[in-house]
């Protein structure tokens, strides 16, 4: 079966974060996660934007970049002139007055334009949005921090995402608390991609190219 993992890192070692890229290159990751938070719209820091642009520099695989900022429209271009086309974004559509300029943006700088969808979103107040992004993240925790439970009725919401993506054009994809029993159950009924993170991927003690592989081949 065919889905997409992302390393989420913000739990990489950053001790080493050189040879983090290069592990997780060498292990087939499809794409990198880069979690930019700004202690306002979500209560925590996490990467920034030296952090994106030494990974975008190091490497050739896609970058995955989800803004959990506050008014995304205000810095856009700062993220976009480190990136390359087909890298993608995500905005959350609460964080902006007018969220469609800033995809709008996006789009024009070549890139993918996406929405993080929250635990506490609907589907409903985002519906328009749908017919803009080509990308979904339904955030399957309340943003801002790694280690989080699973909120389980966020898979309703993704239920109602998978019966639209078709007719509206767009990929679901899944970031948070992301257990292999969620890919065994989401990947065949279209999720397309899995956000990684301490769940899978990190701290484990194994090479990463040992865990996707893993990954790849659980039984559907």
């Amino acid at each position: 079966m065919n889905f997409e993992l992302t390393a989420s890192m913000m739990c990489a070692n950053y001790g080493n974060l050189e040879k983090e890229v290069r592990d997780l290159e060498a292990g087939g990751i499809d794409s990198f996660h880069i979690d930019i938070m700004d202690g306002r719209y979500v209560p925590n820091f996490a990467m920034s934007l030296n952090d994106l642009r030494y990974i975008a520099g190091a490497t050739a695989v896609p970058m995955d970049v989800h803004l959990m900022v506050e008014h995304p429209n205000s810095h856009i271009q700062l993220f976009l002139e480190n990136l390359r086309p087909g890298d993608t974004v995500y905005i959350h559509p609460e964080a902006e007055y007018h969220p469609s300029t800033t995809l709008q943006a996006v789009i024009d700088g070549g890139m993918i334009p996406g929405i993080a969808i929250n635990p506490g979103t609907s589907v409903e107040s985002v519906f328009e949005m749908l017919r803009i992004v080509k990308k979904v993240l339904v955030m399957s925790v309340n943003p801002g921090n790694a280690g989080q439970m699973y909120l389980p009725y966020v898979g309703k919401k993704i239920t109602k995402l998978l019966s639209l993506k078709e007719d509206m054009d767009f990929e679901v994809y899944w970031d948070g608390a992301c257990s292999a029993d969620k890919i065994q159950e989401f990947a065949p009924r279209g999720v397309k991609g899995f956000v990684l993170g301490t769940t899978l991927l990190f701290g484990k003690g194994r090479p990463y190219g040992d865990i996707l592989q893993d990954i790849r081949e659980l039984r559907f």
